[in-house]
């Protein structure tokens, strides 16, 4: 305690000194994602020496890993929302990485487990007690968060702390839990390919493809992509005209495009726009329904074949178990 309060006074006096010379907002948020990422890894470490029996220990890895993903990101929607896409693109494509790297066998996401349990590796009672450790940790570091943002130490944290979030929910809830159902999907299936071809930079191309599926909308939501066929030959008997228009990136026009329970539920659970219940269909039956179907999908035989066939790939290559 007394070291996390010895952080908290350095770190401090540091921002509200960078602030007041520079005026730099950017650097006051990053510094607090820094001292968010510390704290969390010293009570990782502090867990590990601790507490000796493994799933207890999970367990609270588990809170400490939600809790820092969800401190982080609340942190990102300030980002993006002063200093823009590209930004926080940096910021999230790096913390992914760490996170990667730090956070052992905890995932801070409820549908893990559920595939878990769906392959055998786990049983149900141990997923329950995970996802309730995970949402301890996301929901109670908002009162971390809403501390320090009501310092005010950054003009882009004014009012922040006690304003009223508005979900991010703007279409049926039918339409949203696809929308995160589809994106999980992808990503989990993108997770196990790189799992099972283990390329020599599988962390980071793992967090590239998570990124590039959050920001994807972000970037192209006002995107039209169109095609036209038409055959009315002369001698033809029926004339066939298909126009086809696709708004790409809508996603985050949609959902929020967060793609994790537990995210969500910390940033959005209880915002004006949606109840309850729908947040529920929305980004956990949605979430979870995307990876259920993507552990079965995974095991299509094309999937399998091109999975097989990539890692039997020769010569230069970035694939682990091969020489260049």
């Amino acid at each position: 305690m007394k070291f996390a309060i010895d952080v908290l006074g350095i770190f401090l006096k540091v921002v509200i000194r960078v602030n007041r010379d520079t005026f730099a907002p950017l650097v006051v948020s990053t510094l607090f994602i820094l001292l968010t990422s510390l704290l969390a890894h010293c009570a990782r470490r502090l867990v590990q020496k601790a507490v000796r029996e493994p799933f207890i220990r999970l367990l609270f890895e588990e809170a400490i890993a939600a809790a820092e993903l969800c401190g982080c990101c609340f942190e990102l929607i300030i980002v993006a929302d002063n200093f823009g896409v590209a930004t926080y693109a940096i910021f999230l494509f790096a913390l992914t990485i760490w996170w990667s790297l730090n956070w052992g066998e905890a995932t801070a996401c409820p549908y893990t487990h559920i595939e878990d349990v769906i392959e055998g590796k786990g049983d149900i009672r141990k997923a329950l007690l995970k996802t309730w450790a995970e949402l301890a940790g996301g929901l109670l570091v908002y009162k971390y968060i809403q501390m320090y943002w009501a310092l005010e130490i950054s003009d882009t944290h004014k009012n922040k702390a006690f304003e009223d979030c508005t979900a991010d929910l703007q279409v049926p809830v039918l339409y949203g839990a696809i929308v995160e159902g589809v994106a999980t999907c992808l990503c989990r299936l993108a997770s196990r390919s790189l799992s099972d071809l283990n390329p020599r930079f599988a962390t980071a191309i793992d967090s590239f493809i998570g990124t590039s599926l959050v920001v994807a909308g972000v970037l192209y939501r006002n995107t039209v992509l169109t095609y036209h066929y038409e055959d009315s030959s002369a001698n033809a008997d029926l004339s066939v005209s298909v126009f086809c228009k696709i708004r790409v990136g809508k996603a985050f026009d949609y959902s929020g495009g967060y793609f994790n329970p537990v995210l969500a539920t910390s940033l959005k659970a209880g915002c004006e726009g949606h109840t309850l219940a729908e947040h529920a269909m929305v980004y956990w039956l949605g979430a979870c329904a995307g990876s259920i179907i993507s552990v079965y999908l995974y095991k299509l035989p094309a999937i399998q074949k091109y999975v097989s066939a990539t890692a039997e790939f020769n010569g230069d290559s970035i694939w682990a178990d091969k020489e260049d």
